[in-house]
This record gives structure tokens, C-alpha cells and sequence, in this order.
């Protein structure tokens, strides 16, 4: 009996390469193929640091080309960058009056629009003149720190931003104001919160009318836009669905602090001080989420709607019938607010930052941890995807920028004690941080940064 040779990804690599020699692979099939490689997401290294920031660099975001990379710091600046020579093309003061928290460049605008949010509770929109002048406007204003916000896929004009105060606000830069669409409310067993405060929204890149969100409870919930403008509507400014991991469903401890939608309409959320979880279309828990009796033992569950997200149905379908949700572990997620985002064409792996300065990627399909990456003294808070190719922007509580592209001559392997300095991590320095931190003048990432470079840390702030 012959043994049956098992390909490995080098095999399929040549394959691709001789397929596109002869024309049996178009070149965008090829080029999505090859970006999609384990190969190469096992040989990234840091090609170069941009550094000019001065502070927390606390986002960092591609343009639709992928030639320049925004990026937003604690030092109120905006900086854009030739990212492949590491030259900075211009830099300009945001006009926020604390820390810039996300800046995205509006697409269709020749890169010349920028969006951003802050501490300060204000959305800004910077216009670039001719002669590299900047002109900043207010465009909307939230009641605390505006911590994310999304863009419409495909719009130069229209996007949205979350905020602490529960509200969402839909922006178009047509008319230039800020249109409030809703404040999360948080679920009927949990009325003791007045609001949901919000750390990240995302849309739907498929169907832009769909759009989630999450905050400081265990929900993500789905929006629909064209409910949300119903102002006459009984289920108004309501979620069409919630998802939740079953076992935490009924766990008021934990948080959301990214979140991120893949190209097949899955939804990527991490939570703090657990792990980060992959829901299909049809995991939701309904408008109306049950208790975890109910999720464990059958109540009214979810079927695909005509938009084929889940609602609430039929009482005769149980829980137990529901696949749970992918689970992405190895990370740690206590100290700040993180993203979690998708590598790939396909989104076929899941990368986020950790607590013990390191990046993570997972196979999405699996769950499988592939590599980890060393990469801030401190903490990785942002990890931005190329939009056409294998090459990552990082950043955390240092002030440079990191590039990773695919160039180390060797593959990586994973640390044989990732596991055991992770846990003696979150030993040694978990944090749970108040509105009101000790030192008023330091931001939430430069007092990170406080603790762990002192041996004494006050007992008030230590588990």
C-alpha cells in the first residue's frame, strides 16, 4: 500500500506559483492566495519603527490604497506616513484637548479627509488643504471619552461613533452634524446600569445596514439602521440581536473592548479578562437574550431572518442545538481598551494585542494560536491589517509604531512558557481601573505604564 504524502503549505505555494505561470490562476486569485499563506504570517518581523509621536500611540489605521498609515497619540497629534520608507508626510495638531483614541481616513477623498475621536468627547473632521494647511472642525460632541468609530464600507461621507455616554451617533460630512441615533440601555435584569457604556462598533462590511456594538456588559448587539430612523417604530433605537457566549451570559463582570466584523459577516468580540469568541450569523441569542437556564436548557431561540441575521422564533428549538461560539485563548485583556481584528483576504486568521506586550494570531477556522509576537515594553493595544497584502501596523502604550512584514528568513515557533509569562503576568500586575484614576494628570496608559515600571504599587489598585 503506497502512504499518502501530506502537503504541506511550501508544496502549495510551488503549486500556486506554477498554475500562475501557465494561466491556470488569475493574478487576483494568486495574489489572495499568497496573502492568505501560514507561511507568512510565520515569517513577520518588524521591517521598521515610526517615530515622531510623543506619547501613547493609541491608533493606527490604513487608507483604502494602503500606502499611508494615520496614526493618533496621547500627544493630541496626527500624524500620516509613507509607512515603506518610514517618513512621516505630515503631522498636525487634531484639535482635541485630550487623547486621540481613533483617526480614519475617509475613503473616495483622495486622503485628504480624516475623522477622528478623543478623550475630550469630541468627533473632529480634519480637511487637508492644498500646501499641506489642515482645517479641523467639530462635528459632534459625546458626554466622556469617545473610545471608537466606524466607517460606512464604500462611503466617503457617512460614519459612526460610540461613546461612554451609551449614545451612537450617525455623522454624514454632507451636512456636517451629528445625528443621535440611540443610548444603549442595558437588559432588563440588569436595569441597576442606567447605561451601557461603549468601547467599540463595527459594521457589517456585506450588509452596511447592520451594524454591532459592546461595552461595559457581556452583550454585543446588533443593530439594524433602518429601525434605528423609525422614530415611530415600537422597537425603535432596539437591538436585532445579541450575542453572548452561553456560560456568560449571566456573568455582570466582564466587558467588551473590540470588536470586528470578518468578510463572511462573522463577528470577531473580545472581551476583558476573558477571551476573545467568533460568532456565526445564526449564534444570536434573539432581541429579547434568555438567562443561562434557558440557554442551557431550551427556550426561545434564533432563526435566520431575510437578512439572514438571527431573531427571535420559534420556542420549540433549544440552546443545546446552537454551536458555540469559537473561542481565541493565550492573550490577556485586563488592562486597557483593546481591538481585535482579522489578518487576511478571507479573514482567515484573528490577531489581537495582550497585556504582556506581545501580539497574538490564531487560525480563525480551529482556533489554533500560530504565532506570538514580542512587541511593546508594556502593553499592545492596536493592531491595524494591510487591506491587500501580508503586512501589519502595531502600537501600545510606547510611542513609536511597529511594521511587521513577512521578511525573517526562518519560521517561527511558538515560546515553549508563552502560557507561564502570560498567568505570572496577570499575577503580578492586574489592574481594575475607576473613572477616576489616583494621578490626575496622567492618561489611563501612561498610569499602565506608571505601574509597571514601579516596584510599589497602591493595594487600592491591585486584585
Amino acid at each position: 500500500m503506497t502512504r499518502k504524502r501530506i502537503g504541506t503549505s511550501l508544496d502549495a505555494a510551488v503549486v500556486d506559483v506554477w498554475k500562475r505561470e501557465v494561466g491556470a490562476l488569475s493574478t487576483r486569485n494568486f495574489a489572495h492566495r499568497l496573502a492568505a499563506s501560514e507561511d507568512l504570517v510565520l515569517r513577520l518581523d518588524i521591517l521598521l519603527k515610526l517615530e515622531k509621536h510623543r506619547g501613547c500611540v493609541n491608533t493606527v489605521s490604513f487608507n483604502t490604497d494602503g500606502d499611508i498609515l494615520v496614526s493618533g497619540s496621547d500627544d493630541r497629534r496626527i500624524i500620516l506616513w509613507d509607512w515603506e520608507t518610514g517618513r512621516a508626510k505630515l503631522s498636525f495638531h487634531s484639535g482635541h484637548h485630550n487623547n486621540v483614541f481613533q483617526a480614519k481616513i475617509m475613503p473616495y477623498n483622495e486622503d485628504r479627509s480624516i475623522v477622528t475621536c478623543a478623550a475630550d468627547g469630541q468627533v473632529r473632521h480634519a480637511q487637508i488643504l492644498e500646501r499641506g494647511e489642515v482645517e479641523t472642525k467639530l462635528l459632534g460632541k459625546h458626554q466622556g471619552r469617545v473610545q471608537k468609530l466606524s466607517i460606512e464600507p464604500g462611503s466617503p461621507h457617512i460614519f459612526y461613533t460610540c461613546g461612554e455616554d451609551g449614545m451612537v451617533q450617525h455623522i454624514d460630512l454632507r451636512t456636517g452634524t451629528a445625528a443621535e441615533l440611540f443610548t444603549c440601555e442595558p437588559i432588563q435584569s440588569q436595569s441597576f446600569m442606567p447605561i451601557i457604556h461603549l468601547n467599540a462598533i463595527a459594521i457589517d462590511p456585506r450588509n452596511p445596514n447592520f451594524f454591532a456594538v459592546g461595552g461595559s456588559d457581556q452583550f454585543a448587539r446588533l443593530f439594524d439602521i433602518r429601525k434605528c430612523k423609525m422614530e415611530g417604530s415600537t422597537d425603535f433605537g432596539q437591538p436585532v440581536d445579541f450575542f453572548c457566549p452561553p456560560h456568560l451570559v449571566d456573568d455582570e463582570d466582564v466587558g467588551i473592548t473590540g470588536l470586528a466584523f470578518s468578510e463572511q459577516s462573522e463577528l470577531l468580540v473580545s472581551y476583558s479578562d476573558e477571551f476573545i469568541y467568533l460568532f456565526l450569523r445564526d449564534m444570536g441569542l434573539g432581541p429579547d437574550p434568555p438567562s443561562t437556564s434557558q440557554v442551557f436548557h431550551g427556550s426561545d431561540a434564533g432563526d435566520m431572518s431575510p437578512d439572514n441575521h438571527s431573531v427571535a422564533s420559534s420556542p420549540d428549538i433549544d440552546y443545546n442545538r446552537k454551536a458555540s461560539p469559537e473561542a481565541y485563548e493565550g492573550h490577556r485583556n485586563c488592562e486597557t481598551v483593546k481591538g481585535v481584528s482579522f489578518i487576511g483576504p478571507n479573514s482567515e486568521y484573528v490577531v489581537s494585542g495582550s497585556d504582556c506586550g506581545r501580539i497574538f494570531i490564531w487560525k480563525k477556522k480551529g482556533g489554533e494560536l500560530i504565532r506570538v509576537m514580542e512587541a511593546d515594553k508594556y502593553v499592545v493595544n492596536c493592531i491595524e491589517s494591510h487591506p491587500h497584502t501580508t503586512v501589519l501596523a502595531s502600537s501600545g502604550i510606547e510611542s513609536d509604531i511597529k511594521i511587521w512584514i513577512p521578511k525573517a528568513i526562518d519560521r517561527a515557533t511558538l515560546p515553549t512558557n508563552i502560557q507561564k509569562v502570560c498567568d505570572d503576568f496577570k499575577s503580578k500586575a492586574k489592574l481594575h481601573f475607576s473613572d477616576d484614576l489616583p494621578y490626575p494628570h496622567l492618561s489611563r496608559n501612561s498610569y499602565v505604564v506608571s505601574v509597571m515600571e514601579s516596584s510599589i504599587v497602591s493595594e487600592e489598585y491591585i486584585n
